[in-house]
């Protein structure tokens, strides 16, 4: 498809007018549009079965570990924590996320093939050595891993201990995320995230040393007192240490949401232009550094399974975000994880308490979830090719569905302004649109515009 190009607005008008609040797609329907009305354990349990029958043996299954505490609240944290310097809460914690994994065991009609693991938080590395190896031993026992599985866990650079990664490593985790999100002292305190620059290096290089193929560090532009200066040292530094691959996320204010980012206010923050520049100055010094922008957000080295997956056209993407491995279902354990079998999605129930005391009680946790409609499985589908792959068609009748084509209509507008070509039944994301890609999927997203919301759902797209 032939790239077109439109000179009727600047960049900074484009991004003045695209600057609205948007889903991040991790999923389709987003979590605040699931029906829950329609979703029950039972619903949730036939489609897990119904999943596993049909991809186990032909995909695996991926798996997501919630391991929600911290020692400390890092301010502009959006996820779900347990702040506590208590690690008597470790061992009756993982006990309860193995009696959920059982009860999962028994809806599967044969023994599970793992092709993915995570483990998230909170600070997975929170979890002494000797109890996530507990922990992975027990996830592992009477499963059978993938021949091309991929363990990955997120880690505090400042609490990473080599006895963490020699653990791990030995247990099959090959790939460490490391959350930095600046180098700047005066923005690591604000955000309460302190770690320096040389204990990065030390966990990055311990990592590299015992065998590790796949280093990520995460970072984020648009933290409060964050300017040019700061970040640009910030890169600087992460060019020298050479992750294989980066995450740079726009920063997520919801405040209403999550009331640690009340530590400071909307005039600490950057504003919508010089937001746009910490972006774009981030963006050409990675590319300069010789890392390619992946999907969404994301830059790796061509040397990167993510890479990789892009050139070849099987990129995916799931709660867990970029994957170079596509399973049809992912189970979430621990509290607040959310689940996907590809018909339905479920959420836990969200207090660490509250979740104990259900999986004692031989209950799976969900509390709510939603069941994909043919509508749904549409829009979905097209939405995720937007995400991996920068383009979409709809051949066959059955994709000819009024709400994709009530989406294409709104795209529209977006085509006039040289985000996206369509032609025929193809839609493609051009090279200015990658930027607004956020915005592309929200065209197509009815159940957002069927029901637009009456407050703040979201953050800010760019």
């Amino acid at each position: 498809m032939a790239e077109r190009r439109y000179l009727k607005m600047s960049n900074k008008e484009l991004i003045e007018k695209y600057h609205v609040a948007a889903p991040r797609y991790t999923s389709y329907p987003t979590v605040p549009y699931w029906d829950n009305e329609r979703f029950d354990k039972e619903k949730w349990a036939y489609a897990v079965s119904s999943s596993f029958r049909h991809s186990n043996h032909q995909n695996g299954m991926s798996l997501y570990i919630h391991l929600p505490f911290c020692e400390s609240l890092c301010t502009y944290c959006g996820c779900n924590t347990r702040i506590t310097k208590n690690h008597k809460v470790e061992e009756p914690y993982l006990l309860a996320v193995l009696k959920e994994w059982k009860m999962y065991r028994k809806l599967f009609s044969d023994k599970p093939i793992i092709r993915e693991l995570h483990l998230g938080g909170g600070t997975p590395t929170f979890f002494s050595p000797e109890n996530l190896e507990m922990l992975i031993k027990g996830i592992l026992k009477d499963a059978e891993i993938h021949a091309d599985a991929e363990f990955s866990f997120e880690a505090h650079p400042a609490n990473t201990t080599e006895q963490h990664l020699i653990t791990l490593y030995n247990l099959g985790f090959k790939r460490i995320s490391l959350g930095i999100q600046d180098f700047d002292p005066r923005v690591q305190l604000v955000i309460n995230r302190i770690q320096t620059v040389s204990e990065v290096q030390t966990v990055t290089d311990q990592a590299r040393r015992i065998g590790y193929n796949s280093v990520n560090y995460d970072l984020i532009y648009g933290l409060p007192l964050q300017n040019i200066e700061g970040l640009t040292d910030t890169i600087q530094s992460v060019l020298e240490l050479r992750p294989d691959r980066i995450a740079f996320y726009s920063y997520a204010h919801v405040p209403w949401v999550k009331p640690g980012q009340r530590r400071y206010t909307d005039a600490d923050l950057p504003d919508s232009a010089l937001k746009q520049e910490l972006y774009e100055i981030g963006r050409s010094m990675l590319k300069a550094g010789g890392y390619t922008e992946i999907g969404m957000d994301h830059f790796t080295l061509k040397t990167d399974s993510l890479y990789t997956a892009e050139q070849e056209g099987h990129l995916h993407r799931n709660f867990m975000g970029y994957t170079h491995l596509y399973s049809r279902l992912m189970v979430g354990l621990g509290v607040s994880s959310i689940s996907d079998s590809w018909t339905a999605f479920s959420q836990n129930v969200k207090k660490v308490e509250e979740y104990i005391e259900l999986v004692n009680g031989g209950e799976i946790p969900v509390f709510k979830g939603h069941i994909l409609n043919q509508e749904d499985l549409v829009i979905r589908r097209h939405i995720l090719n937007l995400m991996c792959k920068g383009r979409t068609s709809w051949e066959l009748p059955q994709e000819q569905h009024p709400a994709l084509m009530k989406g294409l209509e709104r795209m529209k507008l977006l085509a006039d302004d040289g985000l996206v070509i369509i032609e025929g039944n193809q839609l493609e994301v051009t090279v200015l649109g990658k930027r607004f890609l956020r915005n592309i999927c929200m065209a197509l997203d009815a159940r957002l515009w069927a029901n637009q919301p009456q407050s703040q759902l979201f953050s800010m797209a760019g």
